[in-house]
Parts: C-alpha cells; structure tokens; sequence
C-alpha cells in the first residue's frame, strides 16, 4: 500500500477525522500512538496490542541504533518482523534523546558528536545517518532529524535551532532521495520498507515568528507529512496548545499533523481542535509502572492505603480486561509485592484507557459534538473519584 491521507470530517474548531493509509496499513486518525521504544510497549505483547486496537506503534532511533544495532535489525528483515508486529510504525530521529539522555554532546551544522548513556562510547549522528537508520528498521514515517531545545530558550537560540533543523531537514530528504534514485545500493544500504515516508519536524521554541518561519520553510520542502516539534518540554499547556494552533494552521491541509510527546489523557483533545491527526507519549506505560493509573474520574495512586480494601474495579467506564476482572485491592497488593503482573496490568489500563479516549474523540468529531465531549470529560476529571 502507498502512503496516502485522507480527511474524512473537519469540525467546526478545525478537528480532523481522517484515515492515514501506510504499507503496514490503516490508521484512524486522530490517532494516539503508543510508546515502543526499544521495539516493545513495556509491560505489553505485541498480540495484546493488536487485541487493544493499536494500529501503529512509536519506536525510538537512538535505542535501537545503539542496542541491538540496526544493522543486526536490518539483516533479520526489519523492525517489523523483528518484534513481530504487523501494522504501522513510525520511528522518531533519535535528535530528542541525543538532546535530553546525554550529558555529554556536543551539537555543529554538520550534526552531533554524543556518548552513549549504556557504555559511553562516542558515537556521531547526522541526518544522513539518521534516515539510514530508520530505512534500516524500516518504518513506515521516518522522522527527519532536529534539534529540539529546553524551555525556556530565548529567541536567538531558538532562531539558531530553527536554521539548523531546516538544514538537516533538507539533507534527510535529499539523502532518502538519493538512495532511492540510485538504483545501485549494497545490502547495507537497502531499506527494509521502499515505501517508508520522512515528516519534516517544526521547531522555535515558544516564539510565534519563529514556528511560522519554520512551517514556512519545510512546507517548501514539500514533506508527505509534518510534525510539531519542541513541545511538552516544560511549558505550561496553554503556551503548548497556542504553539500547537497556529504553527497546524501553516501546515498543507491535505497532509497528516503529528505533535510529539504529548499529552494527558484530559489534554488530547485540546490538540485535536488545533487540528493535529496523530500524537504520542510514554505517559501511560511509563506512569503504569509506577503506580499511576488514568481513569475517567481522574489520576488513581493505586499504592496508597485506601485501596488496600476497596473491591471496586479500577475505573467502572472502563471495558478492558483489567476493570472487567481485576479489583483496586488486587492491582495496589500486585504493586506493593513488586510483582511483574502489576506493571503488566497497569501498563494494559492505562494504554487501554489512552486509546479508548482516542476513539470516543474521533466519534465525537464524526457527529460534530468534540466541544461536549471534551468538557464533560474534563468535568468528571476534575470531580473526582466518586467513593
């Protein structure tokens, strides 16, 4: 299959309802992508995925170049077929983790010089390299490689991330370009997925000049698809939500939005009206593990005390196979027993939960009632767990 878009509905804020078709196959957009960073969900099989309805899968570059190597990925026919998965995947560039997981780096045009944070072995990343990278995993979107920065950055800072992330933009498209156009490639360099498409990513921090230069500059480099880079990097939502708003509007209406790393389950829909179609975020696996479960009343603490006799299910909206069979009393003893089950369950939940949002978003899109979803939603978040 080739990659290709379509927008089904447009809402009254500019909410999309769209399907996103790749060579791994169909996406329902607005769509909520969970988190496989090192080729797998934590806490999760790749069968329990496709039981929960998940339709592409995040993973990470930086990991998967660093272990087991893309190249050993490469030879065993890809990233799908090396976790088994069947349905779409996007990988991002790795630039976020060169960013945030090493100490040690240090950032020119020409791309970065970093120590690997599992042995400290240098090691230096391009966008060249990148894109090899991901073709050698084989995803269905590679994302081209930028440099997101802290907030706050003042504007010099974020103009001189803006420039170079434009730069590496172009040379990811024009690598790709090159190698698919040569008609001669070693094994090493062959991609596992032909059909594999690259998003250009916007950056600038939170200055508005800056994010529409930015989409100005990559919507002329005529990506098939276009990310929104630099959020959830600290900023308060609000800023995250106008960021996200005007920088969507710059972006051809015909081509799918990504905003990456975002958000909370109340906040999904904000971005939605912005008129964003896919997002992501280790939010649920990542809180699961730690005892912080998503419900429609809210965030549940299942390690405090009040659980510990409390036979209700987790969340009774809630039809996955936890709520259906699994009490609070159950799910807080497993964590305190540090059992492998409370992760696994937890983890379930709360992609569960994630996903189920999604879909009751795309509903409320498809009958024009996003704007009552959304508030009654958030009214229940902030009423609380009824005892």
């Amino acid at each position: 299959m080739e990659f290709h878009f379509e927008i089904l509905k447009t809402g009254p804020t500019g909410a999309r309802l769209g399907r996103l078709t790749t060579p791994h196959g169909m996406i329902d957009t607005p769509a909520f992508m969970p988190v496989g960073t090192a080729g797998t969900v934590k806490g999760l099989t790749q069968q329990a995925l496709g039981e929960l309805g998940v339709q592409i899968l995040l993973a990470n570059t930086y990991h998967l170049y660093l272990r087991p190597g893309h190249e050993r990925i490469r030879r065993l026919g890809g990233l799908h077929r090396f976790m088994s998965w069947p349905g779409a995947m996007l990988t991002d560039s790795g630039g976020f983790q060169v960013f945030s997981l090493t100490e040690l780096n240090k950032v020119t045009d020409e791309g970065v010089v970093f120590r690997s944070h599992l042995d400290g072995s240098e090691h230096f990343l391009t966008p060249e390299k990148s894109i090899e990278i991901q073709q050698a995993l084989g995803s269905d979107i590679a994302m081209a490689f930028d440099e997101c920065i802290e907030y706050p950055a003042d504007h010099d800072r974020a103009a001189s991330s803006l420039k170079r992330t434009t730069a590496w933009a172009r040379r990811c498209r024009d690598y790709a370009r090159a190698l698919s156009s040569d008609g001669i490639r070693t094994n090493a360099e062959a991609s596992t997925n032909p059909g594999q498409s690259i998003f250009g990513i916007v950056q600038g921090g939170m200055h508005a000049d800056l994010r529409r230069e930015s989409a100005r500059q990559l919507v002329d480099l005529d990506f098939p698809g276009y990310a929104i880079g630099g959020l959830a990097v600290g900023e308060p939502h609000p800023l995250s939500i106008e960021m996200a708003a005007l920088t969507a509007e710059l972006l051809p209406k015909d081509r799918p939005r990504y905003v990456m790393g975002v958000g909370f389950p109340e906040q999904l829909a904000d971005y939605v009206r912005c008129g964003v179609d896919m997002m992501d975020c280790v939010l649920p696996t990542r809180n699961a593990r730690n005892g912080c479960l998503f419900t429609s009343a809210g965030r549940v603490n299942i390690r405090n005390a009040i659980y510990a006799d409390d036979p209700r299910p987790l969340d009774k909206r809630c039809a996955c196979m936890v709520c259906r069979t699994y009490s609070r009393a159950y799910l807080r003893h497993l964590f305190h027993a540090n059992e492998i089950l409370a992760s696994i369950l937890n983890s379930h939940h709360n992609v569960a939960f994630f996903l189920d949002i999604m879909g009751k978003i795309r509903q409320a899109i498809a009958f024009g009632e996003l704007a009552e979803f959304s508030s009654e939603f958030q009214a229940r978040i902030e009423a609380g767990d009824p005892k």
